[in-house]
């Protein structure tokens, strides 16, 4: 009886030995099969068809290693996954953007992808956007969607105003932008709107036109922050369409994009700077025989420069199955899948493959303007400073929102920026 109960417990614990190293190559416990966890922010009914199809797609073609859709939210995203990082319970495959992956490339949370991922999407991605999830020498994340900043005008008030339409070829300077909107403004209408919730972006990115950088990188590594004439150009030009000219809208400082759209096609705003995605609501959105266009943002000195910081997919450093992750982004990444993901997200892709697909080039709902100011898009001036997000929130979005609103000059926007900036900044370089 002794000898049979010792040869049951023996096979119980082979069973259970046996299951446990099922589980070591999945976390399904079935047979081996691996199980990839892949968390989206897709959110627009079309992006969230479009990245479901693909992952149903893989699963279908790959039966040995299923991927698992999680959705996750832009709104909470850092915050969730610092605390996933921190509990080893991150996704394998993270959807995220490059002006995020600072602190957690940094922090050893992400994979180094420069040995994982396919030469061909290596190559298909131009230098200036991989950029954009490069920190130090690894490459932790690979952009694929990137947002242009543009303007999307009334057509039938700017053809009624007999201003010059400018094209990505003959755009407008910053100059000219500020008369037409001064044009375009009268009888209880503004030339442009600017929704300014969320300032920093707006202003560090379109700063590349002027030359600006803002932040500056010494030969010891560190990072300080110099207001100078360039970073100044677009800020001010801004301030004085509200303050001086009363050709923006103040009322629209405190809002974000989609806030202005009631605005914009009642005809209060001639043209709003919106991102090229904000095109999908104005299909949906705007009445009958309402009529828009897409213009490129002004351009200064260094043309249509323009800085982005496009959507990325990253795989999570404590990932057992990081091989297996990085094959699941390559297929994600296709030229012809990345067209997919653009056109559910309306935004561009970074393949140069993608980008060279005739649906992008198409004059309908501005997709040719966007298309052309893909070469001039280039890495965000924050994307490599460790503790943007700290100077973000806490010091330069209230004192643009203080500037732009006339509340503060230029002098002390400058001094806020620059010395409270560095001290924060300082923080995180000791």
């Amino acid at each position: 009886m002794r000898a049979r109960l010792l040869i049951l417990a023996g096979a119980v614990l082979a069973l259970l030995l046996s299951t446990l190293t099922g589980c070591s190559d999945g976390d399904s416990g079935t047979g081996g099969k691996v199980r990839l966890h892949f968390q989206s922010l897709a959110w627009q009914k079309e992006s969230v068809a479009a990245t479901k199809a693909l992952v149903k797609e893989w699963n279908a073609a790959h039966p040995e290693v299923q991927v698992q859709y999680v959705q996750g939210s832009w709104d909470t995203v850092h915050d969730q996954l610092l605390t996933a990082f921190e509990g080893g319970e991150a996704p394998d495959v993270i959807h995220d953007a490059s002006d995020d992956l600072a602190d957690f490339a940094y922090g050893g949370y992400l994979a180094d992808l420069r040995t994982l991922l396919p030469s061909g999407l290596k190559a298909d991605i131009p230098a200036r956007s991989w950029e954009t999830a490069t920190f130090g020498k690894g490459m932790y994340g690979v952009p694929f969607l990137q947002e242009p900043r543009v303007l999307i005008a009334n057509s039938k008030i700017l053809k009624s105003s007999g201003v010059r339409i400018p094209t990505p070829e003959q755009p407008w300077t910053w100059e000219e932008f500020r008369e037409v909107a001064k044009k375009l403004s009268g009888k209880g209408r503004y030339g442009i709107a600017w929704p300014l919730k969320e300032p920093v972006s707006i202003t560090l990115n379109l700063g590349l036109s002027t030359g600006g950088r803002l932040f500056h990188r010494e030969a010891d590594g560190k990072v300080r922050v110099a207001f100078e004439e360039a970073d100044a150009a677009v800020p001010s030009v801004v301030h004085d369409q509200v303050n001086v000219d009363g050709s923006a809208a103040r009322t629209t400082l405190g809002m974000g994009g989609s806030d202005t759209l009631p605005g914009f096609f009642g005809g209060r705003y001639a043209m709003a700077a919106l991102g090229f995605s904000y095109r999908q609501q104005i299909v949906q959105q705007a009445p009958k025989g309402f009529e828009w266009t897409v213009l490129p943002a002004p351009a200064g000195s260094e043309g249509l420069a323009q800085g982005v910081s496009p959507q990325t997919l990253s795989v999570a450093e404590d990932s057992p199955h990081k091989k297996e992750a990085a094959e699941f982004v390559g297929f994600l990444l296709r030229p012809r899948n990345m067209v997919r993901l653009a056109q559910g997200d309306w935004m561009l892709p970074t393949g140069t493959a993608a980008l060279k697909d005739p649906a992008l080039h198409t004059a309908r709902y501005g997709w040719a303007t966007g298309a052309a100011l893909a070469g001039a898009l280039r890495s965000a001036p924050a994307q490599s400073v460790r503790g943007y997000p700290e100077w973000k929130d806490k010091v330069a979005t209230p004192a643009l929102q203080e500037y732009y609103s006339g509340a503060i000059d230029l002098g002390q926007l400058r001094k806020r920026l620059v010395k409270d900036g560095n001290l924060v900044l300082a923080r995180y370089q000791r």
